[in-house]
């Protein structure tokens, strides 16, 4: 193999160029430095956001960043993880330096991150989770993920603005689509689980129970020194499942996540193509987080 290789065309060897994962935008957030960056070692998905110097994302194999996926049945058999493309990468890709997403394209320009990544299926093919075999038969999908991340909107700087558009392959008929608009894995430092109440401006404590809400969340040091939340505008279409907000401590990991879900689940097959996603990331102590969700819901009332 490595003379055949040898005797192939430079055209073909050259087919794949290396796009460099490694990015950073920041900016003062209350004053304090925010730096959000990315890796190579995860196709350009968010590694790292600090602010205040506190790390808030755990990121640790080629699933726990910030970042975002897909899960989705085939011929209508769905089980969680079984054909789930997945931003930073694979399973198999562990701890290790490479991912076996694709990077396509990495920008940053006046202050904006873009990235456009194929991405890898979570399992390998002959693989399980939850007793249930992989779907996909091959490791990288045909799957493509585009965001868009500026830190800061007008009027309003403890938030991160985070649009996301996957695009969808012909590559089955699916008749369930579940987007991962954007995840967020976090030390469990941050163990104040609150949902926003819009009608009362607060945020309420949350019972400790791994699941999705309908109403926005924040997780929080006890202290509220250091927070982040979620918030999405979006609305699904109608007759979908409604916008999902969950979170989820998985102690033996000493993890805990936050994500903003979008459903499509219909009889016929759904068209592939582009689906976007807005969402919007607030960051800084428990007050700032409130303020900016004050904002957010003030500013997309009746939208």
């Amino acid at each position: 193999m490595k003379a055949l290789l040898c005797l192939l065309p430079a055209f073909v060897l050259a087919q794949a160029p290396v796009v460099s994962g490694d990015a950073e935008i920041s900016g003062l957030v209350g004053g304090k430095p925010l730096v959000i960056r990315t890796t190579s070692r995860l196709a350009g998905a968010i590694d790292s956001v600090k602010w205040d110097g506190v790390e808030f994302i755990d990121s640790h194999d080629h699933g726990r960043q910030l970042q975002s996926a897909i899960n989705a049945d085939v011929d209508g058999v769905y089980h969680v993880e079984c054909y789930n493309p997945t931003e930073a990468g694979s399973v198999v890709d562990a701890l290790g330096p490479k991912s076996t997403s694709r990077l396509e394209f990495l920008s940053v320009k006046d202050g904006v991150l873009e990235t456009r990544a194929r991405m890898a299926f979570w399992l390998a093919p002959g693989m399980q989770s939850h007793g249930q075999p992989a779907q996909n038969r091959k490791l990288l999908s045909d799957h493509v993920l585009t965001k868009q991340v500026r830190i800061g909107r007008p009027g309003m700087e403890h938030v991160i603005d985070y649009q996301v558009t996957f695009t969808v392959p012909d590559d089955g008929p699916h008749k369930i689509l579940q987007f991962e608009a954007l995840t967020g894995y976090m030390p469990t430092t941050f163990s104040e689980e609150l949902r926003f109440d819009a009608k009362s401006s607060a945020l309420l404590p949350l019972p400790r129970k791994n699941g999705e809400i309908r109403d926005p969340l924040v997780l929080s040091t006890p202290s509220g020194s250091h927070a982040m939340g979620i918030f999405t505008p979006d609305r699904p279409p109608q007759g979908q499942p409604p916008v999902g907000y969950g979170r989820f401590l998985f102690e033996h990991d000493k993890v805990a996540k936050w994500n903003c879900v979008f459903r499509l689940r219909q009889s016929e097959p759904i068209k592939p193509g582009d689906y976007s996603f807005r969402c919007y990331v607030v960051i800084g102590t428990r007050e700032d987080c409130r303020l900016a969700l004050v904002a957010l819901t003030q500013e997309f009332a009746g939208r």
